[in-house]
């Protein structure tokens, strides 16, 4: 609970109410539990989130949930946000803030600039993601801690903001999370090569797996810490990353091929003392990101 502060918002609509949207409605409801959460999603989500304590309410109409929220927070797939957005814009109050926690950006804001009017007395829109996620998905998974630490590019110059941009920053903050300023371009070539690239390496690790694993269950049965860690996100469902994927194809198969590329020239200095270089190189990029934690 956060004493004697304010706050940003006195009703919360939550569309999706999973690990993200879950985890932000638990952590809103930990520093600010004055604030009505209004959760949408299928019935039995609801009545999971209702149960943890992460929303106040819930229904499957959207109309009722969007009544009277002043930040509208929609943490769905991004197929699922851009079927949806069109129907928030038409149905969200006037004065509401409505984000968005979508792994991939330009596709969204597209279509946001589409259907938001930048006019006076409108609904205002500013994209969102959080880099927070985990390999699991649900409300069960849900965590009010998730965003502690973490940083969470919005869509913008961060310049001139609208007053609701800046209570979103403020929540944000207090909910531990560090904003970060980017076009929709920039995000969505950077969480190509930092997020969606380890991604499907670990696919791609899990498939070489499986193919070499023979009816003893080896190599599988033999394997140890290193490559649980190495496969962790191969346990990520499917439904999250087809649509990161359709949505960032382009900068998804740019870095897939520069990963083959480096695979390549791997393999090339195998039997040489050149491997030394790029263990070296490579002890350099972990220690730079340790820096970042």
């Amino acid at each position: 609970m956060t004493m004697g502060v304010p706050a940003p918002f006195s009703r919360v609509a939550v569309l999706g109410t999973g690990l993200i949207g879950g985890s932000f409605a638990l952590a809103v409801r930990q520093h600010f539990p004055e604030v009505e959460i209004a959760g949408w999603d299928r019935a039995e989500v609801l009545e999971q989130a209702r149960a943890r304590g992460a929303i106040t309410q819930g229904s499957t109409e959207l109309t009722a949930v969007l009544r009277g929220a002043e930040l509208v927070y929609l943490a769905l797939p991004v197929g699922m946000i851009l079927e949806m957005l069109p129907a928030v814009a038409r149905g969200v109050e006037p004065a509401a803030l409505v984000t968005d926690a979508g792994s991939t950006k330009a596709a969204i804001l597209r279509l946001a600039r589409a259907v938001f009017r930048k006019e006076a007395h409108t609904p205002y829109f500013v994209g969102g993601h959080p880099l927070a996620g985990k390999e699991t998905s649900g409300i069960a998974h849900a965590d009010p801690e998730l965003f502690r630490g973490a940083k969470y590019a919005l869509i913008g110059s961060g310049e001139n903001i609208d007053e609701r941009v800046a209570r979103l920053l403020r929540l944000l903050e207090t909910l531990g999370a560090v904003p970060v300023w980017m076009d929709a371009e920039t995000h969505d070539w950077a969480v190509a090569i930092i997020s969606h690239l380890p991604q499907m390496a670990a696919v791609a690790l899990a498939r070489v797996v499986a193919d070499e694993t023979d009816e003893t269950g080896l190599p599988l049965s033999l394997a140890g810490r290193g490559l649980r860690e190495a496969l962790r996100l191969a346990g990520s469902p499917y439904e999250i990353w087809r649509d990161i994927a359709l949505t960032n194809t382009d900068n998804l198969a740019r870095a897939l091929d520069r990963l083959a590329q480096a695979v390549d020239h791997l393999r090339t200095r195998l039997a040489t003392h050149e491997l030394r270089e790029e263990f070296e190189a490579a002890n350099e990029v972990y220690k730079i990101l340790r820096q970042f934690e």
